[in-house]
């Protein structure tokens, strides 16, 4: 990998991780974390790691949701999002589509003709 490669790998790490702390605080003040599990430039997918009080919280899945629909507009080279609490056994707890039962998890305040802007979350 380049110097220029790497630079700029670590670039966008560190803009994906001030989207997390600027866009979900209360992830931190909810007690819990959020990391980058994983990173590929070339084909615009992180994989971020819900932890710590999201593992098993009622509302992660919008937190999830949130996430994957506002990172994927504010940072034009991020073009998926995975996102996981570690919560789902079985699974890997990514609501890129259904749940695990085949049922499309709902939100409050989510409309079914506009699927773009994703839930919002609650906070």
């Amino acid at each position: 990998m380049s110097t220029d490669t790497s630079d700029a790998d670590n670039d966008l790490r560190e803009r994906i991780t001030n989207f997390l702390r600027r866009n979900f605080p209360q992830i931190q003040m909810h007690g819990g974390s959020a990391a980058i599990n994983h990173l590929d430039r070339e084909t615009g997918e992180v994989h971020i790691q819900l932890g710590g009080a999201c593992s098993g919280c009622g509302i992660s899945p919008m937190t999830i949701q949130a996430i994957k629909s506002r990172m994927v507009k504010e940072i034009p080279e991020i073009e998926t999002v995975h996102a996981d609490t570690g919560a789902a056994a079985g699974g890997d707890g990514d609501l890129g589509g259904t749940s695990s039962d085949g049922m499309s998890p709902s939100f409050p305040g989510e409309t079914t003709d506009n699927d773009d802007e994703g839930p919002q979350a609650p906070f």
